[in-house]
């Protein structure tokens, strides 16, 4: 893993790269073993991990796997882990613009001289109660620190569980989702406007084409099905949007016994 920040010609004519994933794990608790047996399979430089409910976090098997790792937790809900090889100097578990959020679904680091930012954004159903007026909100305060980012020139990646469908072509049938939080105009449209401040949706930028997701329902074999939706998400800002290598949804957890109902997005970034 080499620094994104002043990286050299000569370093990039070699060929340095820099993985990144994340992934939504449903409790890591109770998944555990699968977050460690693809570590030890894939070994990715950096692992950003939504969505951890519990106060216990097992930075030591972490450890022990050569990861240094900063977490925020919440008992029963949300939390969110960055594991990195390289050490982690932690800036903050606050998205600022609301004293009063409390909520562990934020987490920002330094990692090689760029900075990587791990959400768990809200899920906002239903509509028209105060959880979707809570996301819009969040999003709102996301875009303004993205702004802010962009002008400080700082390398940057936000990854996470963004609990939104971009496009009808990331869902299976665009049809079922019209009333739920996640394919909302508002949301879509702020989304849209994380874009227009510069950023790169990572894997839209290199894949057209539609049935790649990255969340699948645990009823009616809906991942058997391929019926999902692509809602775990990698922006770039634009200093690296052309050190966009690769961007892939590895689907191989999503098929092993008591999966999390999301699967890994990996992105390698040159």
């Amino acid at each position: 893993m080499r620094s994104l920040l002043g990286t050299s010609t000569a370093t990039q004519e070699k060929g340095a790269t820099i993985v990144i994933a994340s992934w939504n794990v449903n409790s890591i608790r109770a998944r555990l073993e699968h977050v460690t047996t693809w570590l030890k399979s894939r070994s990715p430089d950096v692992l950003l991990l939504q969505e951890l409910k519990g106060t216990e976090f097992p930075s030591e098997v972490f450890k022990s796997l050569g990861y240094e790792s900063v977490a925020v937790t919440q008992k029963a809900y949300n939390g969110v882990a960055i594991l990195s090889r390289l050490p982690i100097e932690h800036v903050s578990n606050v998205l600022s613009g609301d004293e009063s959020d409390t909520h562990a679904r934020y987490l920002e680091v330094i990692i090689s001289g760029a900075r990587i930012v791990d959400i768990y954004l809200p899920n906002g159903n239903p509509i028209g109660t105060e959880k979707f007026d809570y996301k819009l909100a969040w999003m709102e305060r996301l875009i303004t620190k993205m702004s802010q980012w962009k002008a400080d020139g700082v390398p940057t990646v936000i990854g996470g569980d963004f609990n939104v469908i971009p496009e009808d072509i990331d869902c299976h049938k665009p049809a079922s989702w019209l009333h739920d939080a996640l394919f909302q105009p508002e949301p879509r449209a702020l989304y849209r406007a994380m874009l227009t401040l510069g950023y790169t949706d990572a894997f839209r930028s290199l894949h057209s084409e539609g049935g790649q997701f990255t969340f699948w329902d645990y009823f009616r074999q809906a991942f058997q099905n391929n019926r999902g939706i692509r809602i775990d998400h990698f922006l770039v800002s634009p200093s690296l949007q052309l050190g966009v290598a690769a961007c892939e949804i590895d689907k191989g957890p999503r098929a092993l016994s008591k999966p999390s109902d999301h699967t890994p997005i990996v992105l390698t970034l040159r």
